[in-house]
């Protein structure tokens, strides 16, 4: 069982960052270790997506069920098909001061006593890189946030 949760509050509005991680089909552009998307299913609040991740030797297709929730900025992802024995991922886009912080929940594991072994001795690094690369991602698509004074709040000029 590999287990990883964060809190974090980054620049940006709620909204944009909820819609950043809900394009799942654009992933490959700046997701670490993600090769390839393919939405097989698509609603106003569901959607069901193959994604390909490769990293050194290895190389995975698995599918996820992943429920979009506007209204309260929440995005759960269930496991459908592929190498995992079971894979759960929550993000919750809450309202901050400072833009907004980001709640983030994955629990999974690797049927492949060898791939969860090698992603055991490196998950802290890589979900590290990943929560970074959707920052990243989020500062090209809405700009980089100014650097805030220390003790100016959001609503100051």
């Amino acid at each position: 069982m590999t287990v990883h949760s964060e809190k974090r509050v980054i620049p940006h509005r709620p909204e944009e960052l909820y819609a950043l991680v809900a394009d799942v089909r654009r992933y490959p552009e700046f997701l670490p270790w993600c090769m390839a998307a393919r939405i097989r299913e698509e609603s106003d609040d569901a959607l069901a997506a193959d994604l390909i991740i490769g990293f050194q030797m290895f190389r995975e297709r698995f599918t996820s069920y992943v429920e979009l929730d506007r209204q309260n900025l929440e995005i759960d992802v269930k496991y459908a098909e592929g190498p995992f024995r079971y894979l759960t991922n929550k993000w919750r886009f809450l309202p901050h001061p400072d833009g907004c912080e980001i709640d983030f929940y994955v629990d999974f594991e690797f049927n492949s006593r060898l791939l969860q072994s090698v992603i055991e001795t490196l998950f802290t690094e890589a979900v590290k890189r990943m929560v970074k690369a959707f920052e990243d991602r989020a500062d090209v698509l809405y700009g980089r946030p100014a650097p805030r004074i220390s003790g100016q709040s959001a609503t100051q000029s």
